[in-house]
């Protein structure tokens, strides 16, 4: 009896604050998706940790829809990729399998002290030319050192030599195929990677104070991590990137100078910059954008640390909108010019990088709304793109002339039209705006000859492209109120 032929992809796409798994023909359609969301914990003001092992669940679970539901053969699957949110940061005892602590999220901002006192030992210049990451708690080192120093059963399992971090690639890879595995790309999120030596860093182990020993070896994106058994058959896992990165490789930015922006619970913003790491002279971060077969690709990115998650908040704490999407229709009918809105829920990130800031709603009138609220918020995550931009267009030497966009938000169209009114640059929002998903899926494609990248250059369908239509003048004066509302609340906050 001959095997099935290979017909289907997963792509994993476990994000901040929902688990999810695609499945992609040969012809890079979605034929399925499967989706959960979990829980969020927040124990104290500007904490924010999630439980592995619901993760975990979820996204098995997630899995096992998805080839039940669509009645998927398991061995007309070629292979598995998988994506995640980057500098997510768990440890836990490899005898027992369990956290020694949750997993404390990228978002979260406990080790701000631990980064102040490594601030002032003239650290800053040595961590940036080793990992072109900027001394924040936004990275997994202060986490990891944060659990090792705070939590008895992970001191414990340490000394008995079972104790193993990773990011959540790793705590996924670990389940799933009983390997220790991570890619360059979320090593080199971790601040203990040096990405010219493609090492994990002794220097910078040190610093943090985290034994090498717990680290993952580190893989190519393109790669065999193992396998999942599943009803009997092995999967293999072959492809494993950071959300972002996998974003970047997903909507084609093969090249030097090619940009895009996911605005997901956060909005990033990558330009690939090829072969070269450059160095960011305008509060960026330089980081490994991909390596397949001994070839890496370098990027610099602008993180906003708080985008589709301001949206949340009118959903989840302020509850004057039931869905996201209710917030075109709101916006679409505002006629405010006034309110100005800055999300700074875990600080300022790139280009500001000023972790003490805090949120604030400006130009508030007694007829303000809810309409104008919505349209303030959908308006703030153009506003820190453009932050964004501007920083790359100086430390990259370029223009860009047209913006790539994915993630869930990017389906709304106001903000996709207010965005390239606001950049003044067209918007490009492609037919799969899963590109996360997709890239990771490409990736573990590519090294089974699943795809072939040529064809999927050549292949790529657009959309809908939004052109700017608004007049020079009120482009001016809307940057202009973002630019004065920034300023009044760094100087709110300014501790100095």
């Amino acid at each position: 009896m001959t095997e099935p032929s290979k017909k289907y992809i997963i792509a994993i796409d476990q994000g901040t604050t929902s688990c999810r798994s695609i499945l992609f023909d040969k012809n890079g359609n979605i034929r399925g998706t499967e989706q959960k969301e979990f829980k969020q914990i927040f124990p104290e003001n500007g904490w924010v940790e999630h439980d592995p092992i619901e993760i975990l669940n979820t996204q098995i679970q997630t899995l096992k829809d998805l080839i039940n539901n669509n009645q998927v053969d398991v061995k007309e699957i070629d292979s598995i990729g998988i994506t995640n949110q980057r500098e997510t940061t768990v440890l836990w005892n490899k005898n027992t399998g369990q956290p020694v602590y949750n997993a404390i999220v990228w978002q979260d901002n406990r080790t701000i002290d631990f980064c102040e006192k490594l601030k002032t030992k003239d650290l800053t210049e040595l961590i940036s030319s080793k990992t072109g990451l900027v001394i924040d708690s936004y990275f997994s080192s202060t986490k990891i050192n944060w659990i090792l120093e705070n939590c008895d059963e992970a001191k414990k399992a340490l000394e008995e030599e079972n104790l193993l971090f990773g990011t959540i690639d790793t705590w996924l890879i670990w389940n799933l195929t009983h390997n220790h595995y991570t890619d360059v790309t979320n090593a080199s999120r971790t601040q203990l990677f040096n990405i010219n030596t493609l090492c994990w860093d002794e220097e910078l182990l040190e610093i943090f104070n985290v034994p090498s020993k717990i680290l993952p070896e580190v893989k190519e994106c393109s790669d065999y991590f193992g396998e999942w058994n599943f009803k009997g058959s092995n999967i293999p896992v072959l492809g494993v990137a950071g959300d972002q990165q996998a974003a970047l490789f997903g909507q084609n930015c093969f090249e030097a100078g090619m940009a895009k922006n996911t605005y997901g619970t956060g909005c990033f913003m990558l330009t690939n910059t090829g072969i070269n790491a450059i160095k960011s002279e305008n509060g960026l971060l330089t980081t490994i954008a991909w390596s397949i077969d001994g070839q890496v690709n370098y990027a610099l990115e602008g993180s906003v640390f708080v985008a589709g998650a301001a949206v949340q908040w009118l959903r989840d704490s302020l509850k004057i909108i039931k869905e996201s999407h209710e917030t075109e229709k709101f916006a679409e009918s505002s006629n405010s010019e006034d309110v100005v809105f800055v999300p700074a829920f875990s600080g300022l990130g790139a280009p500001y990088w000023n972790m003490n800031v805090k949120g604030g709603i400006f130009g508030l009138t007694r007829n303000s709304n809810i309409q104008d609220l919505c349209k303030a918020t959908l308006q703030s995550l153009a506003f820190q793109t453009r932050d964004v931009i501007q920083s790359m267009e100086k430390d990259a030497g370029l223009s860009i002339k047209e913006l790539a966009v994915d993630g869930g938000a990017c389906a709304n169209n106001f903000l996709m039209q207010f965005q390239a009114d606001i950049l003044n640059t067209k918007v490009i929002r492609p037919k799969i705006i899963e590109s996360t998903a997709w890239g990771a899926a490409l990736l573990a494609g590519i090294k089974s000859n699943f795809f072939v990248l040529d064809d999927i250059k050549s292949n790529r369908i657009i959309e809908r492209k939004f052109n700017p239509s608004m007049a020079p003048e009120n482009r001016e004066n809307w940057i202009k109120k973002w630019e004065n509302t920034i300023k009044a609340l760094i100087a709110m906050y300014d501790q100095h």
